[in-house]
C-alpha cells in the first residue's frame, strides 16, 4: 500500500517546471471538483435544513433505476435526497433556454458567467490543507492573498448589476441597483474587519495566518478578534445576498430581482455563483479565524508530508467549512429580511465605525506591547 502511494520516484524523474505544472493542474482539478460537489450538495443541505425547521420532509423521492432497486440502501439514499442534485442539474440543462426579445442580449448572456467565475477564482489563494511531498496544498501561494481575494470578490457585483441592466425591465434593474449599493457598503466594513488580523499576524499571506493560529485552540483569532469575526461574518451574508440581506432578489417586492428574466442554465449559474460564494466566504472565515486546516494540539504538517496526513488536513478544513455553511443556511431560515434602510444603517452607521475603532484599539495595544 505504501508503494502504491509513493509518487516520489516519479516526481524525481521530472524537471522542476514539469513538477510545478503537474501539481498545479492536480490542485486545480481537485479544488474545482470539490467546489462543484459542495455547490450541488449545499443546495440539498439548504432544502433539508429548511424542511426540518418548517417541519417538512424535504426532497425524498428521486432515485436511480439500478440503485433504487437495492433493498434498504436504495430507499434510504432516496429518502436522504442524495440524488436530488443530479436531477436538479439535469433539469437545468434540459429546460428551454429562453431569451426574451426585449433584453440586451450580449450583456444578458455575459452576466451569469461574470457572477459565477469570481467565486471560483477566489479559491486559488485559500490554503485547503497542509502539504503532500513538500508541496503546499494551495493553488497560488500569494504574499498578498487577502488583497487578491477582495479584488476578485468585488468583481461579482458587476454580474448582478449587468443582469439587472441587461434585462431591460423595472424589477431586475432595481435589484441590480440595490446590489451595487449593498456590495459597496459591506465591502468597506469587511475589508476593514480583517486589518486587525493582519496587524497581529504581520503578513498578508493566508498561509502565514494559519501558521500563526497553529498549536493551541486559544491561538485561533476568533478569541483574539471576536468583533472582527462578527463584522466579517455579517458582511459575508450581505456580500453573498443571503437572508436577512437578500435585497437584490427580495421576492415580496421585486418578483425575483436581477434574475427575474432568466431561465434554464443561465438561471442556474446565478445560484451556482451564490453557493460558491457561500463556500468561499466560509473558507475565508475558517482561514482567518478558526485556524484553517489545523487542529489544536495535533501536528498535521509533519516532516513526512504523507498523502494520509495531507488528506486528514483537507478533511479538517472541509469539516470547518461545512459547519460555517450550515450556520449560514440556518440563519436564512430563522431571521426575517431587513428593510433596505435598516440594511444601509447597519453597514454605514454601525459596522464601519466599529471596524475603524477595532483597528485603532488593536494598533494601540500592539504599540504599547512593543514598547
Amino acid at each position: 500500500m505504501s508503494q502504491l502511494f509513493n509518487i516520489q520516484p516519479m516526481l524525481a524523474a521530472m524537471t522542476d517546471q514539469q513538477t510545478f505544472l503537474l501539481w498545479t493542474v492536480v490542485k486545480i482539478i481537485g479544488a474545482v471538483a470539490v467546489l462543484l460537489t459542495m455547490v450541488a450538495y449545499g443546495v440539498l443541505a439548504e432544502r433539508k435544513v429548511s424542511a426540518f425547521i418548517q417541519d417538512r420532509v424535504g426532497p425524498n423521492r428521486v432515485t436511480l433505476p439500478l440503485i433504487g432497486s437495492i433493498p434498504v440502501l436504495g430507499p434510504l439514499l432516496a429518502s436522504w435526497g442524495i440524488w436530488q442534485p443530479i436531477a436538479d442539474g439535469l433539469k437545468s440543462f434540459l429546460k428551454e433556454d429562453f431569451t426574451p426579445g426585449h433584453v440586451r442580449k450580449l450583456y444578458f448572456w455575459l452576466a451569469p458567467a461574470i457572477t459565477m467565475i469570481p467565486a471560483f477564482l477566489t479559491v486559488a489563494v485559500i490554503p485547503f490543507g497542509s502539504s503532500i511531498h513538500n508541496e503546499k496544498l494551495v493553488i497560488a501561494n500569494l504574499n498578498v492573498g487577502i488583497l487578491y481575494t477582495f479584488g476578485i470578490v468585488s468583481l461579482g457585483v458587476y454580474g448582478i448589476v449587468l443582469a439587472g441592466y441587461a434585462a431591460n425591465s423595472k424589477y431586475p434593474f432595481l435589484g441590480g441597483i440595490r446590489s451595487s449599493a449593498q456590495m459597496i457598503s459591506y465591502e468597506i466594513a469587511m475589508g476593514m474587519s480583517v486589518i486587525p488580523v493582519f496587524l497581529l499576524v504581520g503578513d498578508l499571506n493566508l498561509g502565514a495566518v494559519i501558521d500563526y493560529q497553529s498549536g493551541s485552540l486559544f491561538h485561533w483569532l476568533i478569541f483574539k478578534q471576536p468583533l472582527a469575526f462578527l463584522i466579517f461574518m455579517v458582511s459575508a451574508f450581505a456580500e453573498t445576498n443571503r437572508l436577512p440581506f437578500d435585497m437584490p432578489e427580495c421576492e415580496t417586492e421585486l418578483v425575483g430581482g436581477y434574475n427575474t428574466e432568466y431561465s434554464s442554465m443561465k438561471f442556474a449559474m446565478f445560484f451556482m455563483g451564490e453557493y460558491a460564494n457561500m463556500i468561499t466566504s466560509s473558507a475565508m472565515m475558517v482561514t482567518l479565524f478558526f485556524g484553517g486546516w489545523t487542529l489544536p494540539g495535533v501536528n498535521l504538517d509533519t516532516g513526512e508530508n504523507s498523502i494520509l496526513i495531507g488528506a486528514i488536513s483537507i478533511g479538517v478544513f472541509l469539516a470547518k467549512v461545512i459547519v460555517c455553511m450550515l450556520v449560514m443556511i440556518w440563519v436564512r431560515w430563522m431571521w426575517p429580511r431587513f428593510r433596505y434602510d435598516q440594511l444601509m444603517d447597519l453597514g454605514w452607521r454601525r459596522f464601519v465605525p466599529l471596524a475603524l475603532a477595532n483597528i485603532i484599539v488593536t494598533a494601540a495595544v500592539l504599540w504599547v506591547m512593543s514598547r
